[in-house]
């Protein structure tokens, strides 16, 4: 039985839904004793592979909202110019952490580079939604050179 120091009666897996943060620090503490009979292995499981999925799904998050401020600043000409600094500051940061995203994790590139056509095509959707331009002002297809995407410098 794999129970809580600060109360024998709790469980691991009790403590899991109770108190998540304790639930982590006695996880950590056991692996570094290498008390693996201790450890609440199917809620271990269940947060790393949670862990995988949240920065894939930010990565796609961040993306879009990178290509719908790309497109924002290439296509809605008539609001250019009011919504120019929000967008430029926009695109940089996220940029940044999505660089930030691929330097801790530079296995997720390939994500980045499969997921470009959907997000774009969401990102798309979004500008459209929001600015009331004709569909065939923008490009279906990526309409950005994808290796400028990400390029700080690069402003369409």
């Amino acid at each position: 039985m794999n129970t809580n120091p600060l109360n024998p009666l709790i469980t691991q897996k009790q403590l899991y839904d109770q108190d998540f943060c304790l639930w982590i620090e006695q996880t950590i503490k056991h692996i570094k004793e290498q008390e693996f009979d201790k450890i609440d292995w199917d809620n271990v499981i269940e947060e790393l592979d949670s862990l995988g999925k949240s920065e894939k799904r930010e990565l796609k998050n961040r993306l879009v909202v990178l290509l719908e401020h790309l497109l924002k600043l290439a296509y809605w000409e008539t609001e250019r110019e009011y919504n120019q600094r929000n967008c430029k500051g926009t695109i940089r940061e996220q940029r940044r952490q999505i660089l930030l995203l691929l330097e801790d994790s530079p296995s997720l590139k390939n994500l980045f580079y499969d997921s470009l056509p959907k997000c774009y095509s969401d990102a798309r959707k979004i500008v459209l939604d929001k600015t009331n331009l004709y569909d065939n002002i923008i490009p279906i297809e990526i309409a950005f050179p994808v290796e400028d995407i990400l390029n700080y410098d690069y402003l369409p």
